[in-house]
């Protein structure tokens, strides 16, 4: 239970870290960049951990409102998905989220999260596991064919209720009527200043409670359910990737190191090196969408 209490206790909730631990977990040499190498150790693993960020979607065209991204009209993103801002300004919070859900759903999933769902399907059916563990509030993953999908910081595509709790899934667009055509990102728009019976309602018979997205704002812990699966898959996992991540959000930069602590190879796909690119065996710098394909293609070893 080691890292569900520290994740939950120390860095339960979601925060933004530059944060590095100093000292290598295990003593390692530089990553290696070695494709074969990387693919004798995926032919041998029979419980693969994927852990993915932003940098997955953001080949999908979705932003992933850092950088050049950050703001949404004058406010930071971190300043708005917060249980403080969507309390005091729902409307605002809400038309922010309602730009983010219009964005994605006109988004497909990359190469990278197809190559993710098809190395699943195919590795099930000679005994092995795959499962993504993945930062990303979208719902790509799935719309790729991911199954076994543990989304640590929520589902931009499902709603809850604020007053009964109860989630459900919400695709659709405008998610209410009043929300149609608002959202614009532009510095100088204004807000719709919505009145709270107008934003999206539960449907629950005599609930009718002010909906918000089952996301898990900055300032918020994690879901102690999802950390606990992590945890198991974190300790049986034989080859652990970490893709399109920049290992600065906890307790998700952790994860990958903590699966090197234990001697088992990982391998980070992304297009720069990290903050924890020093702890893992392997690394793959460009797309992961050009990188990954080829990583988890089928292997000459693999019997069906």
């Amino acid at each position: 239970m080691l890292l569900q209490n520290r994740a939950v206790f120390t860095l339960g909730l979601r925060m933004c870290s530059t944060h590095v631990t100093k000292g290598p977990l295990i003593d390692t040499a530089r990553p290696s960049s070695d494709m074969s190498e990387f693919r004798k150790a995926f032919a041998q693993a029979k419980h693969i951990a994927i852990i993915t960020g932003a940098g997955v979607s953001a080949e999908s065209g979705v932003p992933t409102f850092r950088g050049e991204n950050e703001k949404w009209r004058k406010w930071q993103s971190q300043d708005l998905a917060t249980p403080e801002a969507f309390s005091r300004y729902p409307s605002r919070v809400w038309e922010f989220y309602h730009y983010r859900r219009e964005l994605v759903l006109n988004k497909k999933p990359s190469a990278a999260h197809l190559a993710i769902a098809e190395c699943e399907a195919r590795l099930k059916k000679q005994g092995r596991s795959v499962v993504v563990i993945t930062q990303c509030i979208d719902d790509l993953h799935r719309q790729a064919g991911s199954k076994h999908v543990l989304k640590i910081h929520g589902n931009l595509m499902e709603t809850r209720c604020v007053s009964c709790g109860e989630v459900t899934v919400n695709r659709r667009s405008p998610i209410c009527a009043a929300l149609k055509g608002k959202g614009a990102p532009g510095p100088d728009v204004a807000d719709a200043k919505i009145s709270v019976d107008k934003l999206p309602r539960c449907d629950e018979r005599d609930c009718h409670g002010l909906l918000r997205p089952n996301v898990v704002f900055f300032g918020e812990t994690l879901d102690s359910h999802i950390l606990t699966n992590v945890e198991k898959e974190m300790e049986i996992c034989d080859l652990c990737l970490v893709v399109g991540t920049s290992s600065i959000v906890y307790p998700a930069a952790m994860f990958g190191p903590r699966v090197a602590s234990r001697g088992v190879p990982v391998a980070e796909f992304n297009t720069n090196t990290t903050p924890k690119t020093e702890y893992f065996t392997y690394h793959f710098q460009g797309p992961c969408g050009t990188t990954l394909p080829a990583a988890l293609a089928q292997h000459e070893s693999e019997v069906f």
